[in-house]
């Protein structure tokens, strides 16, 4: 038994999730995950489950820098009077 295990046992465990918790809760990350939704049928390891969900939040994230960035640069390119600065403004808030 892992020393992480024991620790837990040992304060109580009153946190602890069953096996079977955590096997609803990894299939439930598969099916959010779109490179491993196409996989459903086959079956995936739980740690190839968590590490595909930190590669697409971490994706999700560079994305949504990206995306900012750009419309940064696009606020900053038109008057800020026009109508697309507007429409810029309206998707920002």
């Amino acid at each position: 038994m892992s020393s992480r295990r024991s620790r837990s046992r040992q304060s109580g465990g009153s946190s602890r999730i069953s096996e079977d918790q955590m096997a609803d809760l990894v299939s439930k990350l598969q099916q959010l995950v779109p490179e491993l939704r196409s996989r459903r049928s086959d079956k995936v390891s739980a740690s190839k489950v968590l590490q595909e969900t930190c590669n697409y939040i971490r994706n999700l994230h560079k994305e949504v820098d990206d995306l900012s960035d750009r419309l940064s640069e696009l606020l900053a390119s038109t008057d800020t009077d026009s109508a697309q600065a507007a429409i810029i403004r309206s998707l920002l808030m």
